[in-house]
């Protein structure tokens, strides 16, 4: 079976990146920033709201919203991917033989990604939740606001959570929000 994407314009989309054999090395802060150096760029040239997004140690999600007459996520996500590659031969450490990674997206990024478009403003809510309880689901944290990879801060300051939502709580999705 193919798989097939949703090329609709100017929608809202829930996206997962994962690196390739998982290998945990997007929360090292040099990397982290350089990831977030990447985006910025491709948000110049390719305008997109990123709505939410947690960086993992070795994966990423992200809520983007595309401009009204644009639909094109896939080449937002590959300039992304390959400037992270290219850049990083120096400082990815943590990825074996660093020196072949250059030019190779493979090496570092799994092939594909996982997008959902969003359907409502319940499945919004929902997985932008999610991205924000990424870090303690996974066990890296005891409160989203512990961990610094994450639009969870921004979203505090701006009063839509509390500083401690998500802990002491373990927060059960649906099976439909969040595959990774």
């Amino acid at each position: 079976m193919r798989y097939r994407r949703d090329w609709t314009a100017g929608r809202t989309y829930f996206f997962t990146v994962v690196t390739h054999n998982r290998r945990a090395f997007l929360a090292d802060h040099q990397n982290a920033e350089l990831l977030r150096s990447c985006i910025r760029c491709v948000k110049e040239r390719h305008p997109f709201v990123i709505e939410a997004m947690v960086v993992m140690p070795d994966h990423i999600h992200a809520v983007w919203t595309l401009p009204e007459n644009n639909r094109d996520f896939a080449i937002r996500w590959s300039l992304i991917k390959s400037g992270f590659t290219r850049q990083c031969e120096d400082s990815c450490r943590g990825v074996a033989n660093a020196s072949r990674i250059v030019r190779k997206e493979q090496a570092v990024w799994q092939h594909r990604f996982w997008e959902h478009q969003i359907r409502n403003e319940d499945d919004f809510i929902r997985h932008i939740e999610y991205i924000h309880y990424n870090p303690v689901k996974h066990g890296y944290v005891k409160a989203p606001a512990e961990w610094q990879y994450s639009s969870f801060h921004r979203y505090v300051q701006g009063g839509a959570y509390a500083a401690d939502w998500g802990s002491g709580q373990e927060i059960i999705f649906p099976e439909n929000i969040g595959k990774e």
